[in-house]
């Protein structure tokens, strides 16, 4: 492990308070005039590391293409020492109270509230955030944590039932070891919480991997909680330059101690850490991409089913795995509806000259590229664009297009922007039929006033949430999360998280001997 000093910065990063709590500083002023230059690091046992020769890589922010970010470039040997450092810190985080975990992530929620504001303005330059979606983001991370501190007596033994005579069975629930989680960038801060809390709050300790897109808000994400506490090893924090990132993920996975591994991002990149996982028989949480799609039936309020849609297609810029790609909507109202969803994406239309709106950027000009190849694919096989359609970077209007249908790139690729196509039918059972003419199956919604027909419709798609009357854009911390098919497997959230993150030991006792079986 080597404690550094970055040659840009020309100061010391390796300053500790008192009991091991990692200190540094969080920006400097740059070169490049108002621009902050941020350094991010990665964090083994509780001290600021980087690959050999304290090796750096930059962020650019996605408007000016300005460096935010100097980052170190953690090596896989430096990764897997910050795997050996959860290693070491396990036998002691793990046989803590219950109690004291569940403290230490409540602590941490007070923690994480504080640094809002340094997130709002971390985010807002890594990632072209908007103010409001990081604060969003830091309230529903807050609730995980403290949802996640009330599982942590669900480490234990149980007694069970036995019905053999003279014998007595317990379920003995004990912590895996060490996590790996991967946390993606679009939810920064809530999806880097949900990667960490519940593993630690089951007695786990865990590295975690930040998005090469965000490596400061991670990091300060990780800092918040390192100071409600947590020892030294317990959470570990490694960042590393793109082009290093399959070597570092595969020495995290193969690292013998790593026992859980859990990731959140795209179909393709899941499927290649579902093959490192299994090679090594790592049980694997994926949630991964989707294609949010939303029923309007013929007798829904469509004044609030566009409010709805809205809100699922364009929040974050349609940047979230359970966004609102396709609306399938009953041909009887679908003009009407079509009429009421254009002027509420024209609401939250943006003055592009000025950059992103209320609703922040998209992630890239690659990005914004593909969007419109959508968009343009999509209007050349006969979809109406309704509204929206331009970009000025990776500033874009909110987009909708109308008579979207099987064929079009649109009607089947996760979109993950600010555009959402209106598909239309002739009825319900078509509406079903379409939603589930997809690879993903991860967030879907039902909007009709019969509760009763918005109920049956809902328990025929095949996704693993589904809402009634409201966004697919919608979390609860207690409530199990993730998807079907190609959206991935495993459960975040809830109960669901004490079985991903924990081992189950089947104990047995007898009053007296076992009588002899072989017939001596």
């Amino acid at each position: 492990m080597t404690t550094f000093t970055l040659p840009c910065v020309k100061r010391t990063l390796s300053q500790r308070r008192p009991g091991g709590r990692l200190c540094h500083p969080q920006s400097r002023q740059g070169s490049l005039g108002r621009t902050p230059l941020f350094v991010a690091n990665g964090i083994i046992g509780g001290l600021a590391v980087a690959g050999p020769d304290a090796a750096s890589w930059d962020r650019r922010n996605t408007l000016t293409g300005a460096v935010v970010t100097r980052a170190a470039a953690c090596s896989p040997a430096e990764a897997e020492r910050a795997a050996d450092a959860a290693a070491a810190a396990f036998p002691h985080w793990s046989t803590l109270p219950p109690e004291q975990r569940a403290s230490c992530l409540c602590a941490a929620a007070d923690r994480l509230t504080e640094a809002t504001e340094t997130l709002v303005a971390t985010a807002g330059q890594e990632l072209g955030a908007a103010p409001g979606w990081v604060r969003f983001n830091v309230d529903v991370a807050c609730a995980m944590l403290r949802q996640a501190a009330s599982l942590a007596t669900e480490v234990g033994e149980r007694a069970a039932p036995s019905a053999a005579p003279g014998m007595r069975y317990a379920l003995c629930r004990r912590p895996a070891g060490v996590v790996l989680g991967l946390a993606p960038w679009n939810a920064a801060v809530t999806l880097a919480v949900r990667a960490v809390a519940a593993p630690l709050a089951l007695g786990n300790t865990v590295v975690l991997k930040a998005s090469e897109l965000c490596p400061k808000t991670h990091e300060t994400v990780v800092l918040a909680l390192m100071r409600a506490g947590l020892p030294d090893g317990v959470l570990n924090f490694v960042t590393n330059a793109p082009e290093d990132a399959h070597a570092v993920v595969e020495a995290l996975i193969a690292h013998p101690a790593v026992r859980r591994v859990n990731f959140t991002g795209s179909t393709r990149v899941g499927r290649e850490i579902a093959v490192m996982a299994a090679r090594h028989l790592k049980k694997c949480l994926l949630e991964l991409s989707g294609k949010g799609t939303m029923i309007v039936l013929a007798d829904a309020d469509l004044d609030g089913a566009a409010r709805a849609a809205a809100h699922g297609a364009f929040f974050n810029q349609g940047q979230v795995c359970m966004s609102t790609d396709r609306i399938v909507v009953e041909q009887a109202v679908a003009g009407a509806f079509v009429d009421r969803l254009r002027v509420e994406a024209e609401r939250l239309r943006a003055d592009l000259a000025a950059g992103a709106g209320p609703l922040g950027a998209v992630i890239s000009p690659e990005a914004v590229t593909r969007l419109r190849g959508l968009i343009e694919d999509a209007v050349a096989r006969g979809a109406r664009l309704v509204t929206g359609g331009e970009a000025v970077g990776t500033a874009m209007q909110p987009t909708v297009l109308d008579h979207v249908a099987f064929g079009m790139r649109l009607h089947d690729e996760e979109v993950f922007g600010p555009v959402v196509g209106v598909i239309r039918v002739a009825d319900a059972d078509e509406a079903v039929t379409v939603a589930n003419d997809s690879e993903f199956g991860l967030a879907a919604s039902v909007f009709g006033a019969d509760l009763d027909r918005a109920r049956a419709v809902a328990g025929q798609i095949e996704a693993g949430i589904v809402h009634v009357n409201g966004s697919t854009v919608y979390d609860d911390p207690a409530m199990p999360f993730g998807g079907m098919k190609a959206s991935g497997y495993g459960r975040f959230g809830g109960h669901a998280a004490v079985e991903e993150f924990t081992e189950v030991q089947w104990r047995t006792e007898r009053d007296e001997p076992a009588p002899d079986r072989l017939g001596r």
